[in-house]
């Protein structure tokens, strides 16, 4: 169990240590133990050879049957990051991203973290930003959809996700 903690997958030298652990040894399954539930952080941990990624948000008896499943040759990953990639697959392939035609990548995934209610210090954290990068990039995104507020934002944020196929996220 490599406990990562708020570190990422994706911070420097962590990925490389994760395939170092995995092919060293070979019989044991590696799993992550980390706070973040972000679905790049768990490809990029499987990729790199682990064997599960446990959220520190889940219970011990989830994460003992974890440790269990990949001892047992499965694979764990949280059921909340895959979910949280629905909408992707539900609108197909033409609709995957509505919002990168109005928006930059990242003005877009900051305008999806306002749709899940998210708050700036946590928008930052997650899409490891400057919380005052985060605050540029929603004055932007207020003055494309021509917004006074984030709740407006998102609202018609939202909305355009309804206009996809059958009206369905």
């Amino acid at each position: 169990l490599f406990n990562l903690g708020g570190r990422k997958v994706t911070d420097q030298g962590i990925a490389e240590e994760i395939r170092h652990i995995s092919s060293e040894f070979k019989t044991v399954p590696v799993v992550i133990l980390a706070d973040t539930e972000d679905l790049a952080q768990v490809l990029t941990a499987l990729e790199c050879g682990a064997r599960g990624y446990i959220p520190t948000s889940v219970g011990i008896d989830v994460c003992v049957e974890a440790i269990n499943l990949a001892a047992a040759g499965g694979i764990f990953v949280p059921a909340s990051s895959v979910l949280s990639m629905r909408h992707l697959i539900k609108s197909g392939n033409c609709d995957a991203r509505p919002l990168t035609g109005m928006f930059t990548l990242r003005q877009a995934e900051v305008a999806q973290a306002l749709r899940r209610g998210k708050a700036n210090k946590i928008i930052a954290h997650e899409l490891n930003l400057r919380e005052s990068t985060v605050k540029v990039h929603i004055r932007n995104i207020m003055k494309k959809l021509k917004a006074t507020n984030r709740t407006e934002v998102a609202y018609k944020v939202n909305d355009l996700f309804a206009e996809g196929p059958l009206g369905q996220e």
